[in-house]
């Protein structure tokens, strides 16, 4: 498999559309990324992640596909995503697309082209379709949930969505079949084998171009049987088929799961697991729920909050029970995305953040910074449903997707757009935090993250690879890298005190608010820092 790099990787996540806007439309492009491609190496990262970059019509922010081979125009041509990469890979930054291949748009050609016909593709439907009314089941309020939709054109019956009514669910076929249900095609029908064959296709063009590899939306719910493990083993069968070919056509390319691979008989097809920051263990550490409460949300007191309350424990379980399974795969972890809460949220302060980052970038994960995050840009909350951004009643994902905030020029140096015209409106604070105001500041956020992935970078114990021992799991919570380095964060605001056997051979390198006292480690609130241990004492 290709991909060894990624255990030891920083990637930096970009949302293109609220990026930098190079024209002056009030949307995000690739050439504005260019044009900011030493801030980010400057960061010390070694990927760039970006949400969908290909032809849509925004229904929900790039994640309705119309043309996969095709650049969205807003934000340039296929030459800017090329250029892109070879600028970025002139400063050793490799680039991932955002691969959204179990629906596309109502407006992608395929999905046309079956809306007008008088019924079933010769060659195999390429979305799934049934003429009888639906009357039970596969119907549901809750995002991400299939739905049946009533045809908008010639084509008689219903289509099943996967999350809007204008993303139609592709075809892979289905582990179970029913002669009640006539609609449902073997997982090796004509429809589903046309759709693997273009999944193939898609991946090929953009890896030509130079291409690191994919982060794939949705990647275990290509074939249906929802909540069926044959379903899920099927899409990774899937996956698997790809990756075999991968390692032959492409062997360096890189593959990411939104979430956890499921682990089958077969080999895994991802190059690592995606920890969601909305429900799976480590938002458990970091939840305000500054966006909202979704259904599968996870009652807690999140860790990283300065009344103290919250435990690591859930997260332990977690992440002990991943480690069992598979000790060396590399497992991703945000500070935030696309669809979720910063960690600048709520009632979190600057002063907080410190803890926060010192954890991810020190745990033995991939971290995956947010746009924005370097400098402590707040989620935003009340901001306008644009591009699909309410998906549910209590929950906005817009508060995360407001510009990126470059300088104190208009628009925060993102756009010389009207301020009416920009993609989302810019933080209104007069104090929001700016790179610029940043990039020189020995205290600022900024300033902390280079630091951190530079000791990252240059400490191989602190890196992804390296062993991971927990020495204390309350507050402060306190771990040794590779038995040769201590890191400690305490997020609480009171001061936090534990005695371990290590603190007798500690030495801080870096941090703040971190010191050895008689044989003990005291941190003060929202402390952290990274200590040597002295093997020989």
């Amino acid at each position: 498999m290709g991909g060894s790099w990624l255990a030891d990787a920083v990637l930096y996540e970009v949302y293109p559309q609220s990026y930098a806007d190079s024209n002056g439309d009030g949307i995000g492009d690739l050439r504005g990324v260019i044009d900011h491609l030493d801030h980010i190496a400057s960061l010390g990262v070694d990927a760039i992640w970006f949400n969908p970059c290909f032809a849509s019509p925004f229904v929900d922010a790039g994640y309705d596909v119309s043309d996969y081979l095709r650049i969205a125009p807003r934000y340039g041509t296929n030459d800017d995503l090329v250029e892109l990469v070879e600028r970025a890979g002139e400063r050793g930054i490799r680039v991932i697309l955002d691969l959204v291949v179990g629906h596309t748009s109502i407006e992608h050609p395929w999905f046309q082209r079956e809306l007008h016909a008088d019924g079933p593709d010769p060659d195999g439907d390429r979305y799934i379709w049934r003429e009888d009314r639906p009357t039970t089941g596969w119907a549901s309020d809750i995002p991400g949930t299939p739905a049946w939709v009533p045809s908008p054109g010639p084509r008689r019956g219903w289509y099943l969505k996967n999350f809007y009514d204008e993303q139609p669910a592709l075809n892979f076929g289905w582990t179970s079949l029913d002669p009640d249900e006539p609609w449902r095609d073997a997982i090796d029908a004509p429809g589903p084998r046309r759709n693997r064959a273009a999944l193939r296709e898609i991946i090929d063009f953009w890896l030509s171009k130079g291409v690191a590899g994919f982060r794939v939306d949705m990647a275990f719910s290509l074939v249906k049987d929802y909540g069926v493990h044959p379903g899920v083993a099927a899409s990774v069968e899937i996956w698997q088929e790809i990756r075999a070919w991968l390692d032959d056509a492409h062997p360096d390319a890189v593959l990411i799961p939104e979430g956890t691979e499921p682990r089958t008989d077969g080999p895994l097809a991802f190059d690592a697991d995606f920890a969601l920051v909305i429900h799976e263990a480590h938002g458990s550490l970091f939840d305000n729920r500054g966006a909202g409460v979704l259904p599968f949300h996870p009652p807690h007191e999140p860790f990283f909050e300065e009344s103290g309350r919250g435990s690591t424990r859930f997260f332990l379980d977690a992440w002990a029970a991943d480690r069992e399974v598979d000790p060396q795969r590399p497992v991703l972890m945000a500070t935030a995305d696309h669809d979720y809460t910063r960690l600048r949220s709520g009632t979190r302060t600057v002063e907080q953040l410190g803890a926060a980052l010192t954890f991810l970038m020190t745990w033995g994960n991939v971290p995956c910074l947010y746009y924005g995050d370097e400098i402590g840009m707040r989620y935003l909350p009340g901001m306008p449903d644009v591009e699909g951004a309410i998906c549910n009643p209590d929950y906005n994902r817009a508060g995360c997707r407001t510009p990126m905030q470059w300088d104190a020029s208009p628009n925060a140096g993102f756009s010389t757009a009207d301020a009416a015209d920009l993609y989302l409106p810019i933080d209104p604070d007069p104090d929001r935090p700016t790179v610029a105001a940043q990039r020189d500041d020995p205290g600022s956020t900024l300033t902390l993250v280079r630091e951190l992935i530079a000791l990252r970078r240059a400490t191989p114990a602190l890196q992804g690879r390296a062993s991971i021992r927990v020495v204390h799991e309350d507050y402060p919570f306190a771990w040794v890298r590779g038995e040769s380095h201590l890191v400690v964060v305490n997020p609480r605001r009171q001061v936090a005190r534990v005695a371990v056997p290590e603190a007798q051979r500690a030495e801080p390198i870096w941090g703040s608010g971190v010191r050895v006292t008689d044989g003990a480690l005291v941190v003060e609130g929202f402390g952290y820092g990274v200590l040597t241990l002295d093997a020989g004492a």
